[in-house]
């Protein structure tokens, strides 16, 4: 079985359940989303803080020139700590509430994505009493589906997210009687873990005919924003640590129909992250029940909550034995049945005290941890500093 690579001995004697992120892997893939997004012209790649707020990730993350898209008025606060200019902080969500927005022009953030006429008010009064101008992307329901979990798809109409992109005008029209906003753009975001090029190609299309739109009421529009989604291979982190930047990018550069002058902004979390973080976790027992053998371990979904919340598969790894294979439910220690992070899978034979890697966890892992059980909350560490 092809197994990451360790530093066991290190890892032996910290306490767990705890984050382990390869910083080294992190570096490489940051490299790699810069050179084929720099091949483009316009190209703007923003971190979505959303998948993992480490403050120490961020920091390598915002070092790779990165901007940051934000979807809470805490990521912004988290993001200027981490060093990233404000000039390339976006703020998105459906609910934002008076204090992040004031955050947002507080700070003079690049752009906010707003999605509804209500908010766009609120947001052009708590401009007004600041004698501020904040610029705006209007977020547009295209109603193009992802061959993705049902649960994190939001470019469908039935979605709470998104302006209907059948009353772009009428929004632009808003905004553009205003004296405290700024309509600098358009903004989109079909869904999450998408490995299918064609459903961005759908989303390349859509962008098409609503500038086409634009172009024939001569309205300019300075920036387009496609948000991210792009997956990442759960199934073979070893073999496969690097999405295929490449094929993405390149998607839109064929696809997409950029004017003379407009920028094009991307909002990559999972694919920045997943891959350089695996959770590790001490076999606490080994249970041989009726008919399968469980693997309990001190890690529960308050630590990582995928595979009880979206029945996602990760990986998952023995790091100290090299026997042969035996087959277990690996379950943790929370009082709820669905607290199980694999059945039936095949790991060396496991006994009590050996670590195992919960692979492509660096995103959606640390960031949603919960004190459910009033349990204590994992500890993120770097490579390089362990």
């Amino acid at each position: 079985m092809a197994k990451g690579k360790f530093p066991l001995e290190k890892l032996q004697s910290i306490q767990t359940p705890f984050y382990y992120y390869d910083t080294e892997l992190l570096r490489q893939t940051l490299r790699t989303i810069n050179e084929e997004a720099s091949r483009h012209e316009g190209f703007v790649v923003h971190y979505a803080v959303k998948a993992n707020a480490n403050p120490k990730l961020l920091r390598i993350i915002r070092e790779a020139g990165m901007g940051a898209d934000c979807v809470s008025g805490g990521e912004i606060e988290a993001s200027v700590k981490a060093g990233f200019p404000a000039s390339k902080i976006v703020f998105a969500g459906v609910g934002k509430s008076d204090w992040e927005i004031n955050i947002g022009i507080d700070n003079d953030i690049f752009c906010f994505n707003v999605e509804s006429i209500p908010e766009l008010e609120v947001i052009n009064e708590l401009a007004a009493s600041k004698g501020r101008v904040a610029r705006i992307a209007f977020r547009l329901n295209p109603n193009v589906g992802a061959h993705t979990h049902a649960n994190i798809t939001t470019g469908l109409a039935e979605n709470k997210f998104g302006i209907d992109m059948n009353d772009m005008l009428t929004v632009i029209a808003e905004a553009e009687k205003m004296k405290n906003v700024k309509f600098v753009g358009l903004h989109f975001h079909i869904g999450s873990q998408i490995l299918d090029m064609g459903d961005f190609e759908a989303l390349c299309n859509r962008v098409n005919e609503l500038q086409d739109l634009l172009d024939k009421h001569r309205i300019r529009v300075e920036h387009i924003n496609v948000g991210g989604g792009l997956g990442i291979d759960y199934a073979h982190p070893n073999r496969l640590p690097i999405p295929d930047f490449k094929d993405y990018f390149d998607t839109y550069a064929k696809k997409l129909k950029l004017r003379n002058g407009q920028t094009l902004h991307f909002e990559l979390g999972r694919a920045v992250v997943a891959q350089c973080g695996s959770l590790i976790t001490r076999t606490l027992y080994i249970k041989n029940g009726a008919v399968k053998k469980f693997a309990i371990v001190d890690a529960g979904f308050t630590d990582l909550i995928r595979p009880a919340l979206y029945q996602a598969y990760h990986k998952i790894e023995n790091i100290c034995s090299e026997e042969p294979t035996e087959t277990y439910d690996v379950v943790g220690p929370i009082c709820e049945s669905t607290d199980v992070f694999a059945k039936q899978i095949d790991l060396n034979c496991t006994k009590r005290g050996d670590l195992l890697a919960i692979r492509s966890a660096g995103a959606y892992g640390e960031i949603m941890a919960s004190q459910y059980n009033c349990r204590r909350l994992p500890i993120g560490y770097l490579s390089d500093e362990i």
